[in-house]
């Protein structure tokens, strides 16, 4: 199983069983990374623009993976390994989400500056999931992994009931009456 930096599990063999389209990857399959962060890696940036900014993956022969630059990072909407959806408080400044986002795999991690794609190793990708908190201890304490079949923990599911109630509440309507009492006035 794969390792973080710090040695503890990530919860998969393969991150890129688990990965998904590059990052950088637009809606007309250019490189949006050479488009915009030409300076960043100059060379890659200019046989992208020789080849019309096309994507190292728009090549039958390639995979995302074989792209310096590949990045696949999570939308955090929900847990891939308990189907937890995420619920944001949005004006509670201490509330922490229910959702983390989980390293499968770091970028830059190699010797160069380039993405983690050191000449004659494998690139070294940045691929996230998104865990709840729940699960992402599980993986990183224990041999869980991030494709088990699990059930969202019974804590996981009432903090995220505790957030959808309070949700409903801010939803219903009350009068100034009800929220402030009878005025004095009348």
């Amino acid at each position: 199983m794969e390792k973080t930096p710090t040695g503890t599990p990530v919860g998969v063999d393969d991150p890129y069983d688990h990965a998904g389209v590059c990052d950088h990857l637009t809606g007309d399959g250019r490189c949006r990374f050479a488009l915009d962060r030409a300076g960043d890696d100059p060379s890659f940036a200019a046989a992208r623009r020789a080849d019309d900014y096309a994507c190292v993956a728009a090549d039958e022969e390639c995979e995302f993976r074989d792209c310096p630059h590949y990045r696949s990072t999570t939308d955090g909407r929900e847990c891939v390994r308990c189907g937890l959806e995420e619920v944001r408080m949005a004006h509670e400044t201490g509330a922490r989400p229910l959702l983390e986002e989980h390293h499968l795999s770091y970028g830059g991690s190699g010797d160069g500056d380039d993405g983690g794609a050191s000449a004659g190793a494998d690139p070294s990708h940045e691929v996230t999931v998104a865990l709840c908190r729940w699960c992402h201890t599980k993986v990183h304490k224990s041999f869980a992994r991030v494709d088990d079949d699990a059930s969202p923990d019974p804590e996981a599911f009432a903090a995220r009931e505790e957030r959808r109630s309070r949700e409903v509440d801010e939803y219903g309507f009350s009068s100034a009456a009800e929220r402030y009492g009878p005025s004095e006035d009348g």
